[in-house]
């Protein structure tokens, strides 16, 4: 038996509070709109409904200006990114200073002329833009052909000291691997968002397959909470869209992986959720995931495959 709890150690309401620092977070599950300006202006109406219900951290979801255009490869979405920062950034920065609150906001970033990335801007409190992290992991899956439109990351895994909370920021892709949010959390990530765009195939009609799938994705995420002892916040699109069917179910785990806010799978959302970040040192105290790290046994994590003979 590797640790020992008290009985009623996963009932939330017994983890000690005197100590408490609760932070509200809010993520946006919508669906896309005709038009970019028109899916700003309804993301900024999100943003402030989020705020009067008193929300200090707004996640948007993956790409919120667009359609997840990355079903097909054409050239004509090319035309739809911008700087980071640049405009849709200035608009979000103006609507974060007047209400105080934080925000992450996926978006299509123009590099140089060429160059383009998947990138998440953070938005401090006070308007203040804190800097942007570059998806790292870029699939070309059927229906998901993102590496014809993004360059991979190239500013490493990064956290952002925001006037609530020190989080951490990966993208949709970035879910299914441990190291990307293993190296957010050791760099003092207290609460992961990830903005996601994922979802069935509109032809898929086998329910066991939707669930099985949604199940893994969901399971997967909530692992990197356990084996960090951090929050995970997943703002996920809804709607379909060509042959996607974007299964919404935005989340919000704990640090031992119970979810404590969760979105359906159909409508548009602005789910809340209070992360009480005291309860991070609670759970690593008790499962010292981190202290028992055998890091000089790791290096082979550098290699593609242990294929060779030592």
């Amino acid at each position: 038996m590797a640790c020992s709890f008290p009985q009623d150690f996963f009932s939330i309401k017994t983890i000690p509070s005197m100590n408490s620092h609760v932070v509200s977070i809010a993520l946006v599950q919508s669906i896309s709109r005709s038009t970019p300006a028109e899916n700003l202006a309804e993301a900024c109406l999100r943003i402030r409904q989020a705020a009067a219900s008193g929300a200090q951290i707004v996640c948007l979801q993956e790409l919120f200006t667009t359609d997840y255009f990355c079903q097909t490869e054409e050239y004509t979405p090319f035309e739809y990114a911008e700087p980071v920062p640049g405009p849709a950034t200035e608009a979000l920065q103006v609507l974060a200073g007047e209400l105080g609150v934080v925000i992450v906001a996926s978006l299509f970033e123009a590099r140089a002329r060429g160059l383009f990335h998947n990138t998440a801007a953070v938005i401090d409190a006070d308007g203040s833009y804190l800097g942007k992290y570059r998806k790292m992991h870029i699939p070309d899956d059927p229906g998901f052909y993102e590496k014809f439109y993004f360059t991979p990351g190239d500013l490493g895994y990064q956290v952002f000291r925001t006037r609530y909370a020190t989080i951490g920021v990966l993208i949709c892709w970035d879910q299914w691997y441990p190291e990307a949010a293993r190296l957010t959390a050791l760099k003092g990530a207290e609460i992961l968002f990830y903005p996601t765009a994922i979802g069935w195939a509109a032809s898929e009609h086998s329910d066991e397959v939707r669930n099985s799938q949604r199940a893994a994705w969901k399971t997967m995420q909530l692992s990197h909470a356990i084996a960090n002892g951090v929050y995970v916040a997943a703002a996920n699109r809804s709607g379909t869209e060509g042959n996607l069917e974007f299964w919404g179910n935005s989340f919000v785990s704990d640090p031992f992986g119970q979810i404590i806010a969760e979105a359906d799978h159909r409508n548009e959302a602005v789910l809340l959720a209070e992360c009480d970040l005291s309860r991070i040192g609670f759970y690593r105290s008790h499962w010292p995931f981190l202290r028992d790290r055998r890091i000089e046994t790791y290096a082979e994590l550098q290699k593609r495959y242990l294929d060779e003979a030592v």
